[in-house]
């Protein structure tokens, strides 16, 4: 009997996927623990492995196409065997190799112009789909010309990016555009960029984010004498705390104050309950080739700063390696994210659903004030940003959250002894 894999679930609240790229193809003999196509979120790309042994009889879904999680992504079975059950409402099967198609149609190996012919007719009659239809527009192919190998006929979106590989000509330009060809032989204007699977799925999430909730953002800032002196006191004595960062002080610091608010260590389930934590699970944005990634530090209101700084370390590094498991991703109930390393003075962070808040990290500026001895003196001053969903929490408690913050950082060494 044929087993389905399934696009895998990469964090309770991701409910699709991107596929990135077909590791193999129909035909392929696949044993368990193989990896069939690697796969992206909004926070991420992984590699999916095979969850049964035999032979790949179809692929459901083509590379680029985001699948919803959970839902049957391929069939592995025996040769021959019908997969029709296992075949998602919508899916187009893969092509099978040529060679199982027509074993003997000599007719089929007519001239290239027939295809052609055929499948203009074919998308004249509108069987070609509106992903495959787009990518010819914006690649300036004549998307007709492409051997059509989704169900009935149809021109799906892999047939195009093959007649594209093939090198067909452009379309051919209409009457009126004589000037344009002129322009375009001095060369393009622009250039047309289909985003990454990860910059889609972040983009999907972001625009999820600013219109599913109520955000607010409040800014302040504190004296950050504090905490750069005990910085420069711990990479001076060297030795395993010498790397701790003043994103770690930032860190070990929302992790004690955070507990005070539940109200922002939390997720909201719908307009009328929410979820609040016991512990502070911290998610902290990491910058990657591939873009923004948030891995979780669970239970960091437990953790020492040490432990703190040396978790984080490892979280990030293995985020630009593009080797973080997906459970590493996921479960935050509080996110910080710092961009204070590019001389940002003040942001608006976006929340990461369901979350209800996220802190931005913002650059240390110096700003004057009045001394004891009534002179202007100067002063290193960090602002921090708070972003949270007015559903769950009023403007009052949380800028109380960040003011306790605040008072906290400027005497940091107590909080550490506490």
């Amino acid at each position: 009997m044929a087993n389905a894999v399934l696009m895998p679930k990469a964090g309770i609240t991701v409910e699709s996927c991107i596929i990135g790229k077909w590791e193999k193809k129909v035909g392929d003999q696949i044993a368990e623990g193989d990896i069939l196509f690697t796969y992206e979120t909004d926070k991420a790309a992984f590699e999916c492995e095979s969850t049964a042994a035999g032979e790949l009889l179809e692929i459901f879904f083509s590379d680029g196409e985001e699948v919803p999680c959970l839902v049957n992504v391929c069939a592995i079975g025996t040769k021959g065997e019908d997969v029709s059950a296992l075949r998602p409402d919508g899916a187009a099967p893969a092509a099978a190799p040529a060679a199982e198609e027509t074993p003997a149609a000599p007719a089929a190996a007519a001239p290239v112009a027939a295809p052609a012919v055929e499948t203009t007719a074919a998308a004249g009659t509108g069987k070609i789909s509106p992903r495959a239809r787009n990518l010819a527009e914006r690649a300036g192919v004549d998307g007709s010309l492409a051997t059509p190998t989704g169900p009935d006929g149809r021109i799906i979106e892999r047939d195009v990016r093959k007649l594209m590989a093939e090198g067909v000509p452009a379309q051919a330009a209409a009457p009126a555009a004589a000037p344009v060809a002129a322009v375009a032989a001095a060369g393009p204007e622009y250039e047309d960029v289909k985003f990454s699977g990860i910059r889609r799925a972040i983009s999907k999430s972001m625009h999820n984010s600013l219109t599913s909730m109520a955000q607010l953002t409040h800014n302040f800032s504190f004296d950050a004498s504090a905490i750069l002196a005990y910085r420069k006191m711990l990479k001076e004595s060297g030795g395993e705390c010498a790397g701790i960062t003043i994103g770690d002080l930032i860190l070990y610091a929302v992790s004690r104050v955070l507990p005070g608010w539940p109200d922002l260590n939390a997720h909201m389930l719908d307009d009328v309950s929410i979820r609040k934590f016991n512990h502070v699970n911290l998610g902290v944005a990491v910058d990657t080739p591939r873009g923004l990634i948030v891995p979780t530090i669970m239970h960091a209101d437990e953790k020492s700063l040490l432990e703190i700084s040396n978790e984080l370390k490892v979280l990030a590094a293995e985020a630009r390696d593009g080797a973080i498991s997906p459970d590493k991703l996921t479960g935050a109930s509080f996110t910080v994210s710092n961009l204070g390393g590019f001389g940002v003075e003040s942001f608006t962070p976006v929340i990461n659903p369901p979350q209800t808040g996220i802190l931005g990290v913002c650059t240390t500026v110096q700003r004057p004030r009045k001394g004891a001895d009534g002179s202007i003196q100067l002063y290193p001053a960090m602002a921090l940003s708070l972003t949270y969903d007015h559903r769950a929490i009023d403007g009052a408690p949380a800028s109380r959250f960040v003011q306790e913050l605040c008072k906290q950082l400027e005497h940091f060494t107590v909080l550490l002894a506490k």
